[in-house]
């Protein structure tokens, strides 16, 4: 049961997302608005989209797929012109170059609103439309492509399970997951589980593997972003990074997700409802099994905990905080390295242990280009704890908010990041919008 648990969880939680999942989860609610109005046989004439603070500050800046544009206006233009909400955190799949100008003159048409909501929740949006007769409402909450209620008129339209995504069917829905499942596992039962699971059925794993490399493939082909891969990559800086394995996971890394924050029109694999997060725990896995010629197993296995790792801290976290996510995604890639190596369940909480001891404390301003920046730092972290975790070497209980548990560890950076750093959050807010 527990194997059957752990293989819905990583189901559940990695994901194809096409554009920053915080812009996309707007979407989703807009384009569930919009196809309610169109139930009636009316067009949406406005919509309105009221967002929790966390969601406004990382939607504000970053490119959406395939328009050149930034931020909210554009992507609720586009869930009204050509989204899906069934398609979930792939909601602008079907979007092309006529849909990109129709929506463009819909959001300078002053008919798309952002508004900051009322609550208290992180992950929290409201959906407005409304059409000559008609004011259509959804609401995702708790999860990027969760709808949670859907109202026509003031009235209940139809009901949609808080445990189900959009895009599911009923049966799918029955088998998701309670929100502390992720939370209550512990490392010691990751590990095992990817030492012992038949490897049949963790392969689609290596469906990450393919999203996220030809992500990899489309930044250092292209100008996206900073260019902080390409950058790093260029001949003509070999002579400061060398050309060294860590310069390369760090690159290959970057490259990502410069092409996904500028707007690229390929998907990512999301972890916990993050591409980036899903980018920096694949990316610099494959990296190293490529350096290491790994078996097609190795990597499978590595993968798999790097992403677990991942899904489990971020239980502690919530969906949005105010710690970067290659904090978390990062650690992941570090386990994933570790085990690539031939480490075991000790090395592996010596490597959590050494990034929790490390970048704890790097902030959330914003999904933006400039994350490929810290994508890049977080990958050269991972690389540090597991090399030194692989010789024995571990960040003690005197540093700190290292504990001897490596529970305990997890749970004392969740405590910073969902309740330490609250006023961190709003200050970073404040200053964003203020600009």
């Amino acid at each position: 049961m527990m194997t059957d648990n752990i293989i819905a969880l990583i189901k559940q939680e990695v994901k194809p997302a096409l554009g920053c999942t915080e812009p996309i989860a707007v979407a989703v609610a807009a384009a569930k608005s919009c196809e309610v109005i169109r139930s009636t046989g009316e067009e949406p004439l406005s919509i309105e989209a009221s967002v929790s603070a966390n969601i406004l500050k990382n939607g504000m800046g970053v490119g959406i797929p395939g328009t050149g544009m930034v931020g909210m206006n554009i992507a609720v233009a586009l869930a009204a012109v050509c989204g899906k909400s069934e398609y979930g955190l792939e909601v602008l799949k079907d979007l092309d170059e006529a849909a990109v100008c129709e929506a463009k003159e819909l959001a300078s048409s002053g008919a798309i609103r952002i508004s900051l909501a009322d609550t208290e929740e992180k992950l929290y949006i409201r959906a407005t439309a409304v059409s000559a007769r008609h004011t259509a409402v959804a609401v995702v909450s708790g999860s990027h492509d969760t709808v949670t209620g859907v109202l026509l008129d003031g009235r209940h339209f139809e009901e949609v399970s808080k445990n189900g995504n959009v895009g599911k069917d009923s049966s799918e829905i029955s088998h998701m997951l309670a929100p502390h499942f992720a939370k209550d596992l512990k490392v010691s039962e990751i590990f095992d589980f990817v030492k012992n699971v038949p490897l049949e059925r963790i392969e689609f794993i290596m469906e990450a593997a393919r999203l996220n490399g030809a992500l990899v493939d489309e930044g250092l082909r292209n100008d996206y972003g900073l260019r902080v891969g390409r950058t790093i990559l260029a001949s003509h800086n070999k002579e400061i990074y060398g050309d060294s394995l860590l310069v390369h996971a760090m690159a290959c890394t970057a490259a990502a997700s410069d092409a996904r924050m500028a707007g690229c029109t390929l998907p990512a694999m999301s972890n916990s409802g993050s591409g980036n997060q899903g980018i920096t725990v694949t990316v610099p896995v494959i990296s190293v099994a490529e350096k290491l010629n790994s078996s097609h197993e190795d990597l499978v296995r590595a993968l798999t905990l790097s992403h677990l790792i991942a899904i489990h801290i971020k239980g502690h976290l919530g969906k949005l905080s105010a710690l970067c996510g290659c904090v978390i995604a990062s650690t992941g890639a570090a386990c994933g390295i570790v085990y690539l190596k031939g480490g075991g369940y000790v090395q592996v909480c010596s490597a959590i242990k050494n990034m929790i001891g490390n970048i704890t404390g790097m902030v959330c301003d914003g999904a933006k280009v400039g994350c490929a920046l810290k994508v890049a730092s977080g990958v050269a972290c991972a690389m540090q704890s597991a090399v030194l975790a692989l010789d024995g070497i571990c960040v003690s209980s005197n540093d700190g908010i290292i504990e001897d548990g490596i529970e305990k560890t997890i749970s004392n950076l969740g405590k910073i990041g969902s309740m330490g750093m609250q006023t961190t959050d709003r200050m970073i807010l404040d200053i964003m919008v203020c600009k």
